[in-house]
């Protein structure tokens, strides 16, 4: 089976899904976050630097879960970061033309 090439802008959610993670793991080790998401270190590890862009979606649930967060707040923090980036964006592209 052939695994079609993830777009870009689905790597760049993937970064933000990491990115939102970490923030919310905090102080708290990689280590002890995904023993209790029964993950392993690693797996957590690339999942919040996004080299796994499209993680399984139960063990986004699950460390959401060990960090207290629903999978509605995960969801509204990427959908931030990604309308913050796409407004700095339109921002920046209209200062240069303007």
């Amino acid at each position: 089976m052939v695994r079609v090439p993830l777009t870009g802008s689905e790597r760049e959610r993937g970064q933000y899904l990491g990115e939102v993670l970490r923030r919310a793991r905090g102080e708290r080790s990689i280590t002890d976050v995904a023993a209790a998401a029964s993950i392993s270190p690693e797996t957590l590890r690339k999942i919040e630097r996004g080299r796994i862009p499209t993680p399984a979606f139960f063990t986004v649930a699950a460390v959401a879960d060990v960090l207290g967060m629903s999978l509605d707040d995960v969801l509204s923090h990427v959908i931030d970061q990604v309308a913050d980036t796409h407004d700095s964006a339109v921002a920046g592209v209209a200062t240069l033309s303007g």
